[in-house]
């Protein structure tokens, strides 16, 4: 049974993989196996990851991309095919978001966060599904968030993108199942990094959490770590446009 949560062999795409949760999870699929393309917008932070994942022994790839345009995503698919022969896993990681009231929020602010989280997702996505087509074979697995199914008065184009995203990953799993490609989501809650942790750590903010959080913790990377190593596994090879919420219950109420 565990062989089936193997990833030996397989090759994995992880944007927005030098920090947070991007970067857990590839590390994650590194020690299920996996051979990584680490994807950003920095060349020096996605080297400093790819070296990490080097010295476990595992063969990455660093890459920048600007995943808000085209030609940019076309050439790192290319780059990825020509070094690995193939693509076999997608992480839709990469994502940003303005926080402010929307009567404020700017149209380049607005175009910003729906280009990188939602357009920029679809287009790698695209690209890289175009590539599993031929392979007849692939695992999508795009990070939403509790944002996805709920609204927050100060984050409006963060949640369109997102819920937009949910929407996205069932159209491509009914688009694509038949060429052997599963197209799932997880939506995470209030995760722990070193960008957010001492925000969500701080007093009202920490209290306001815990107030709605059944499990009375914030999250882990690790804790989203397993379902992405599910999804890009065997093990999950009957499962398709589905979205897994990872948030300590907060979607309960």
């Amino acid at each position: 049974m565990l062989t089936d949560f193997s990833l030996t062999g397989r090759v994995a795409i992880v944007t927005g993989a030098t920090k947070g949760l991007g970067r857990g999870i590839a590390h994650g699929l590194a020690e299920a196996g996996a051979k990584l393309v680490v994807v950003s917008r920095n060349q020096k932070e996605c080297d400093a990851v790819a070296l990490e994942l080097q010295e476990k022994g595992v063969s990455s790839l660093a890459y920048a991309a600007d995943l808000r345009n085209l030609a940019s995503i076309q050439a790192l698919v290319e780059a990825v095919v020509k070094q690995f022969g193939r693509i076999d896993i997608l992480i839709n990681n990469a994502g940003a978001a303005v926080t402010k009231p929307p009567e404020a929020m700017t149209e380049e602010e607005w175009d910003f966060v729906m280009d990188l989280n939602l357009k920029g997702a679809f287009f790698t996505a695209q690209q890289v599904g175009s590539q599993m087509i031929k392979q007849q074979y692939g695992k999508i697995i795009n990070i939403g968030s509790i944002f996805s199914f709920v609204g927050d008065a100060n984050i409006v184009s963060y949640c369109a993108s997102k819920g937009g995203l949910v929407q996205m990953t069932r159209s491509l799993a009914l688009a694509w199942a038949r060429h052997n490609i599963s197209v799932n989501a997880i939506a995470p809650g209030y995760i722990t990094t070193e960008l957010n942790k001492e925000t969500l750590n701080e007093g009202k903010v920490f209290n306001h959490l815990m107030k709605n959080t059944p499990a009375r913790r914030l999250g882990e990377v690790k804790d989203v770590v397993g379902a992405a190593v599910f999804l890009a596994s065997s093990a999950s090879d009957y499962m398709t446009g589905q979205s897994i919420v990872i948030d300590g219950g907060w979607l309960a109420h």
